[in-house]
């Protein structure tokens, strides 16, 4: 992958690389490997292979930053499997709902995310999903719900208190990580 950005960022002028990656992230060191990408991520150099300073957060947790705005916020992300975060106030707690036990043994995410939509159909997938947003806001004593991911589109209604999100917001959402408050000096945001 580094290999593979350096000739694309080369004439670029930057200070600094934020970095969302699609696994539990912990103290900005990716702590296990992910589901869905290949082996060697955890313990890699990134500042010493990019040569700048770099912030790694769990890429929902990044995306959760960039939408959030104000109150207590739950961030679902409908992709490949179920991203999640809460984000309030100056804090970013990444979560790993995805995981959590539901039908027949499984877990959410093999019934919310991309393998489930392909397996119990359309019709089932948007009921499930509908029901699992209300549940979960409710759950976690949200003001709102960012629905986000690349199948959040998909809905065919929104629930009340979710609104849909964009995947550009990550990029908001790595700015952020960057902020600094300027009574304290400290960086602004606070990932748990």
């Amino acid at each position: 992958m580094v290999n593979q950005i350096k000739p694309l960022v080369a004439d670029w002028d930057f200070d600094a690389v934020s970095l969302g990656f699609p696994s539990p992230v912990r103290n900005g060191k990716i702590v296990s490997e992910p589901k869905h990408l290949g082996k060697g991520w955890v313990g890699f150099d990134f500042k010493k292979a990019l040569g700048k300073p770099v912030r790694i957060i769990n890429d929902a947790s990044m995306q959760a930053l960039g939408s959030y705005h104000g109150g207590r916020m739950l961030f679902l992300g409908l992709g490949t499997g179920l991203g999640s975060a809460l984000v309030w106030n100056s804090y970013v707690l990444p979560l790993e709902l995805g995981d959590l036990p539901y039908r027949n043994g499984s877990i959410i995410e093999d019934y919310l995310g991309e393998a489930g939509q392909a397996r119990v159909g359309e019709k089932v997938w948007q009921r499930d999903v509908q029901h699992a947003l209300v549940q979960l806001k409710k759950s976690l004593i949200a003001d709102y719900v960012v629905l986000g991911g690349g199948n959040a589109k998909e809905l065919n209604e929104i629930p009340k208190g979710i609104e849909l999100g964009h995947n550009r917001n990550a990029f908001l959402g790595g700015v952020r990580l960057w902020q600094i408050d300027s009574r304290t000096r400290q960086p602004k945001w606070q990932i748990l």
